[in-house]
């Protein structure tokens, strides 16, 4: 998919593609931004760069110098993203390119911080005066994202924290509270990792954007940002463990208590299974066998013996 846009009077618009002068767009517009292009697509935006797109097992190498240079087709930074696959935290790398004028994004997902930047920009609420200033801009937006998301696992985290610690919950939703736990322990995580890589990514940028003032202090900002939402994570993090120890203790609890419950009655019906061995021996001299009140005898027997372990056990506190 191939969507194009446009810097006018210093905010971005999105520019409706004409398939009949599409190659003139590409070469007219500020931005071209491809999400999963198919190879006529690819084709084309080579053309216009004279050089081959970076494949997507390129975009995700990992190594310093293989996700931030420059080359003679521009300026190339790749950055992690954070979106939901099946309903849990994926990351998928953007490689931006920047060619003077002109940014090219290249993606294989949907990302909803594309999503959200499109709707801000439709309602003229991206301001940026060159293609530099709006790949700093989506950046400094990804950041913004990337926060929202940590004050929503934050808010979750009180809500199982007041669950787990307050509430009376049984076992079920005790196990439950764990895999809550660890789907935000992984969030929390993959987000960690994506700010780690803007922060990379902006050093890069530093270094090599300035002979432009303006950004610099914009991307200063961002940087000092990034370092207050690492902090974030890491409180993230030991509150995870926190409340990830607390659930595990409260299982071993109540299955202790089950268990518990179980010796009890063991011992407790122990006193009155050796009543009814001792009744049911087939020897012929029983002095019970003859009592006509052997058989009450023998119930109430059992009853008594059953009654005083329990009673002893009531007065020690421990049922």
């Amino acid at each position: 998919m191939l969507r194009l846009f446009n810097i006018e009077n210093s905010f971005i618009r999105q520019v409706r593609v004409d398939e009949a002068r599409l190659r003139e767009q590409l070469a007219e517009v500020n931005w071209i931004d491809m999400c999963d292009p198919d190879e006529p697509e690819r084709e084309l935006l080579e053309a216009l760069l004279h050089t081959d797109l970076p494949e997507f097992e390129d975009v995700d190498e990992i190594e310093s110098s293989a996700r931030c240079y420059i080359d003679q087709t521009g300026l190339h930074v790749h950055s992690l993203f954070m979106y939901q696959d099946e309903g849990r935290p994926n990351t998928e790398s953007v490689a931006f390119i920047l060619q003077g004028e002109r940014l090219i994004t290249l993606r294989d997902e949907k990302l909803p911080d594309f999503r959200l930047f499109r709707l801000r920009a439709r309602r003229g609420q991206v301001a940026c005066r060159d293609a530099a200033e709006l790949l700093v801009t989506m950046l400094e937006h990804k950041v913004e994202n990337h926060a929202d998301h940590l004050e929503d696992i934050h808010h979750e985290l009180e809500a199982l924290g007041h669950q787990v610690l307050e509430e009376e919950t049984d076992l079920s939703d005790l196990e439950e509270a764990i895999s809550e736990l660890a789907r935000l322990e992984d969030s929390n995580g993959k987000i960690r990792l994506c700010l780690m890589d803007t922060q990379r990514d902006i050093s890069f940028l530093l270094r090599h954007l300035r002979e432009n003032p303006e950004y610099l202090e914009t991307m200063r900002e961002v940087m000092r940002d990034i370092e207050g939402l690492m902090s974030h994570t890491t409180f993230l993090f030991d509150k995870i463990n926190f409340l990830m120890a607390s659930t595990q203790g409260f299982i071993s609890i109540q299955q202790n208590q089950i268990i518990k419950i179980f010796s009890i009655a063991s011992v407790v019906f122990l006193p009155p299974t050796l009543v009814a061995s001792l009744y049911g021996m087939n020897f012929k001299h029983m002095p019970e066998l003859d009592w006509l009140l052997g058989y009450p005898w023998a119930i109430g027997l059992m009853i008594i013996s059953a009654m005083a372990p329990y009673l002893f056990f009531k007065h020690k506190g421990w049922l």
